[in-house]
């Protein structure tokens, strides 16, 4: 496949999944024995990143992704890319803040016959958390 084929595929997760919310996008850029992996998540299929998407949408209803970067090579991409969004409802039992977060992420999807077929993703969970006031900042009590 393609590098640039593939980094398009990748872009419209980022920016239609993640920035819009359009959960059906994932069926059709993801292979129907896709598998999600996310630290502190059982690993996925399409119907668990929907899931995850949603919670994080519903946690945080006006959240808006940018891409940063992508880096292709061989059968994968990698992306960065940076959320925020205001903390309108409950978030891994964190009741809704009002507050502002914004967190990075990094994502690695690997693809086969024009698909993902696997991701590999990280959130900055931690900062989130800080963010929201649940755990303190270094240097803070």
């Amino acid at each position: 496949m393609d590098v640039e084929e593939m980094k398009r595929i990748d872009r419209r997760y980022a920016e239609e999944v993640l920035d819009q919310g359009r959960l059906d996008v994932i069926d059709e850029i993801c292979a129907d024995d896709y598998v999600g992996h996310v630290p502190g998540f059982p690993p996925s299929d399409r119907e668990g990143d929907k899931q995850l998407v949603g919670m994080m949408r519903a946690a945080f209803p006006d959240i808006r992704f940018t891409l940063e970067e992508q880096v292709a090579g061989g059968d994968r991409v990698l992306h960065r890319l940076t959320g925020r969004g205001t903390h309108g409802g409950e978030f891994m039992g964190v009741p809704a803040t009002g507050r502002t977060v914004q967190a990075t992420g990094m994502n690695i999807n690997r693809f086969a016959n024009g698909k993902i077929v696997e991701s590999w993703g990280v959130i900055d969970l931690l900062g989130i958390m800080q963010q929201l006031g649940v755990v303190p900042s270094p240097g803070q009590p």
